[in-house]
């Protein structure tokens, strides 16, 4: 070979080689990271909705990658739990995220309006965030005089945050959060939508990362695209659902049925009790509590034991549970359970059943429920027959939907004599409310 002819073929590598070096970065983008392929964006099965940015706080840049809404309540312990969570997300994430903060004071948390009140006189001031931490810092000490030392500690002008509670100048907005937030079914606390997406409760770090990952991917792809980083937000959410249930943007509108309003902690309602599981004081009840719960839920799982030690501290006493499911849409295993707590119900064995759903949520499945079965020395065949032909949906179906329209759409909820208790509480919280359930007969 000529020493004319091997220059050319250098040249012809090397034009060779950078076109290709060119067409893999195109093609897998910074870092090797492929971001041609499936993303959520384009999955149908993801459920978005759009969530309008308010002039509510919002800590982040613009150019977010990511923007989670928060709806929140400063009473509720869950949102309280959760804190240090969004923390972590803001420090892994740092400006590739941003958050907003939305007002949802639920009705049965008496301190939650005035403290929502008081987080909005403060970000009148530029120091929310500041009044955001002390009051969850501190969700024991919520009444006005704590709330105006928490006021002087950050540094606000003591005259306009009175002004601002006397006058209830922060109502407007927080009635604004929680229509919106009824609207996009987030009525219990904590709710998070991220670029839109759903994420309810008290969750860890790495169910927010799985989410905020792939709405990085889907944003990056769109930046690169040339959309603007500053519009991604307002194209990711731009075909997203306006409410819960609804009709997507662009489709006909379906009549709506009545609006679901939130427990409301004062009043006494009526439940029919039906053929739904019992167990307690059956002959003699002088207190029923109505347990409406998911058998996929962790928060339900967390308050089994404090269910075992109200039974026990009431036994013979005038106690009865009755069991309502309440299987939530986005717990995919939670309506499977149910059918298969029903079919046990059916041979007379829920109760134990129960006990071994909740003795391990992590193996939910048709699997576990066979063996549960065998373990329990249920009629295989009609066990099966009865879950293969669904024969208890529509009674789960009509025990969620009446629970719904009382306003127990998360899990769990109790209704003691009626009056309703919401969440996985603690041990006095039972207490208190049996012993005065029982001293009112």
């Amino acid at each position: 070979m000529s020493k004319g002819t091997g220059i050319v073929g250098m040249l012809v590598a090397l034009v060779f080689g950078y076109w290709l070096g060119t067409y893999v970065e195109k093609k897998h983008g910074d870092g090797g990271a492929d971001t041609s392929g499936p993303s959520a964006l384009a999955d149908a099965n993801v459920e978005r909705y759009r969530v309008p940015l308010s002039s509510a706080p919002i800590m982040g840049k613009d150019s977010a990658q990511v923007t989670i809404v928060e709806f929140s309540d400063f009473q509720c312990p869950f949102c309280g739990r959760v804190v240090d969570t969004v923390h972590q997300i803001e420090k892994a994430y740092g400006n590739k995220v941003r958050i907003q903060f939305r007002n949802n004071p639920l009705p049965f948390h008496d301190k939650a309006q005035l403290a929502a009140e008081a987080a909005v006189a403060a970000g009148a001031q530029g120091k929310f965030w500041e009044m955001h931490d002390k009051m969850f810092a501190n969700q024991q000490k919520l009444d006005r005089p704590d709330l105006e030392n928490y006021a002087k500690e950050i540094g606000l002008d003591m005259t306009k945050f009175k002004a601002a509670l006397d006058q209830g100048t922060g109502k407007a907005q927080i009635q604004a959060d929680k229509t919106l937030a009824a609207q996009l079914g987030a009525t219990g606390t904590p709710s998070f939508f991220i670029n839109g997406r759903p994420v309810r409760g008290a969750v860890p770090f790495d169910t927010f990362k799985k989410t905020i990952d792939e709405e990085i991917s889907n944003a990056n792809a769109m930046i690169k695209s040339g959309t603007p980083a500053s519009q991604v937000y307002a194209k990711i959410i731009e075909k997203g659902k306006t409410q819960a249930g609804g009709a997507q943007p662009g489709q006909p509108n379906q009549p709506a049925g009545p609006p679901t309003l939130p427990p409301d902690s004062k009043q006494v309602y009526k439940l029919p009790l039906g053929n739904s599981p019992m167990k307690g004081d059956l002959k003699n009840a002088k207190v029923t509590m109505v347990i409406y719960s998911d058998f996929q839920c962790p928060f339900c799982s967390r308050v089994e034991a404090t269910l075992k030690q109200v039974e026990d501290t009431y036994k013979g006493k005038g106690l009865r549970f009755v069991w309502k499911n309440n299987p939530l849409p986005f717990h995919q295993n939670a309506m499977p359970a149910a059918e298969a707590a029903m079919a046990a119900n059916a041979q007379g064995k829920f109760w134990e059943f129960h006990d071994k759903l909740f003795s391990d949520q992590q193996k939910l499945g048709t699997d576990a429920y066979d063996q549960y079965a065998k373990e329990l020395g249920l009629n295989m065949d009609k066990f099966h027959a009865a879950i293969t032909s669904h024969k208890y949906k529509k009674q789960i179906d009509e025990e969620s939907a009446a629970g719904s329209k009382i306003g127990a759409r998360g899990t769990p909820t109790y209704f003691i004599n009626g009056k309703v208790m919401v969440g996985a509480q603690p041990f006095d919280a039972f207490k208190t409310a049996i012993d005065s359930a029982l001293a009112a007969k």
